[in-house]
C-alpha cells in the first residue's frame, strides 16, 4: 500500500471512530422501534404465550439463533457472498463467521 493510501485509510479510520454507532431501528408509519425494544416485545409476546408450560432449556441459543440467522443472511446479500467482507464488518474472524454458516446450516 503507498504511503497516499495508507493516509487516506488511517483518516477513514479517525473519522469512522467519531461518528456514533448507528442505533439498528424498525421504521413504523408513526415511529422508529430499535432493534432491544422489538426483541424485548417478541421476549414479552413468548412468556405471557407460554400458559404455564416451562420455557425451553436453552432459551438463550434460541434466542441468538433467532438474531444471528437473519443478520448472516443479510450481510452476506450486503457483501455479495464475500464472507472475507462480512466477516470484517460483523468483527469475526472469517473462520468464525464460516462455522456459525456451517451451524445455522447456511455453508
Amino acid at each position: 500500500m503507498n504511503s497516499t493510501a495508507a493516509r487516506t485509510l488511517i483518516s477513514m479510520n479517525i473519522a469512522e471512530r467519531r461518528r456514533p454507532a448507528p442505533t439498528l431501528t424498525l421504521t413504523r408509519a408513526d415511529h422508529q422501534e430499535t432493534l432491544r425494544t422489538c426483541v424485548h416485545r417478541s421476549l414479552r409476546e413468548y412468556f405471557d404465550n407460554l400458559e404455564g408450560e416451562e420455557p425451553v432449556n436453552n432459551l438463550y441459543n434460541m434466542v441468538l439463533a433467532e438474531m444471528e440467522i437473519p443478520l448472516l443472511e443479510k450481510i452476506l446479500k450486503h457483501t455479495r457472498g464475500n464472507q472475507t467482507k462480512a466477516a470484517e464488518m460483523l468483527g469475526l474472524n472469517r473462520g468464525t463467521l464460516r462455522k456459525k454458516l456451517k451451524q445455522y446450516g447456511m455453508l
